[in-house]
């Protein structure tokens, strides 16, 4: 089933359990969705959908520290619900050996030799692990492995 017409079937799903917050995320995220496609002008992949809900995730987790830093650890608890209501549309994450991996196969395949290198292994290993892990954790890493 395509990810749109999955998503779809949950906010069936969460009208018939009367489920609110199920039903308001995944509105917002259809949204979302539906406002790229009119933007772009056409119907969206999976791997398009998948970076909003990516983005819509960094948001929520923006909002959770933000809320801790200011104690409002009630509304912190609902954008974590929130946060796991998207993640269950996403890939599993990869494991930060997987990702290991990944990065040193993108520098042998660049043929890199140090951080003058960093956008080149970028290029090829982002690819690989969107939507699977945070570009932010993958950028250090690559830093890491190239002796930075």
């Amino acid at each position: 089933m395509p990810l749109k017409a999955e998503i779809q079937e949950a906010v069936k799903s969460a009208m018939k359990r009367a489920d609110a917050l199920t039903l308001s995320t995944l509105r917002l995220l259809l949204a979302a969705v539906h406002n790229e496609e009119i933007r772009v002008r056409k119907e969206l992949t999976a791997e398009e959908i998948q970076k909003i809900i990516v983005t819509l995730c960094k948001q929520r987790g923006e909002a959770i520290e933000l809320f801790r830093r200011g104690s409002r650890e009630e509304l912190a608890q609902k954008e974590e619900a929130e946060l796991a209501i998207l993640q269950r549309f996403l890939p599993q994450p990869l494991t930060e050996e997987e990702v290991k991996g990944l990065i040193r196969a993108s520098i042998t395949e660049a043929g890199a030799t140090g951080l003058q290198d960093l956008g080149r292994v970028m290029k090829l290993v982002m690819p690989k692990v969107s939507g699977r892990s945070d570009g932010k954790r993958v950028n250090e890493l690559v830093r890491a492995l190239l002796g930075g």
